[in-house]
């Protein structure tokens, strides 16, 4: 990520000028599968626009099943700010959120959700338990979906297919 500008997209919505950090999570999910990962990557943004904390998955790595990008990105937002809470803060990820890290997306209090592709098997979002929409949810984000999920998806079909 370092000395890599990534290519800002932008568009009108609401008067408001719309930056995606979807580029920087790509990268990360890329480096994940440079690593032998499932090429999954997540950004953490201020609301002042700035990047808090980027990962990708590296649940082989570190031999743990919640190294997820998303609660890896998210641990290292809250221990750089000092919060458990990320009150206002965006979350860009490549995939669909599994349950798992949709509940952490809800404690951590993200204000809004970009992710990629969709997860029909394991997605908790707007697949499977649907997590956000549950009585028992504290706090739902905004969500976003779609935001490049042609690459995101090209990812993850290569990445399996070297697999098999």
């Amino acid at each position: 990520m370092k000395g890599v500008a990534p290519r800002e997209v932008r568009a009108q919505i609401s008067g408001m000028t719309f930056r995606s950090f979807m580029d920087q999570a790509l990268e990360e999910a890329q480096k994940a599968a440079d690593r032998g990962e499932v090429p999954v990557g997540a950004v953490v943004v201020s609301p002042q626009g700035a990047v808090v904390a980027a990962a990708g998955n590296r649940t082989r790595e570190l031999l743990d099943p919640t190294a997820h990008a998303e609660v890896l990105a998210i641990r290292a937002a809250c221990r750089t700010l000092g919060s458990e809470r990320l009150s206002g803060h965006d979350l860009y990820v490549t995939l669909e959120p599994c349950p798992m890290c949709a509940a952490v997306i809800s404690f951590a209090r993200i204000g809004r959700l970009y992710y990629g592709a969709s997860d029909p098997k394991s997605g908790g979002v707007a697949q499977g338990p649907r997590v956000f929409s549950h009585a028992q949810c504290h706090h739902a984000p905004e969500v976003y979906d779609g935001i490049a999920a042609e690459p995101a998806e090209a990812l993850l079909r290569a990445f399996f297919a070297r697999l098999r």
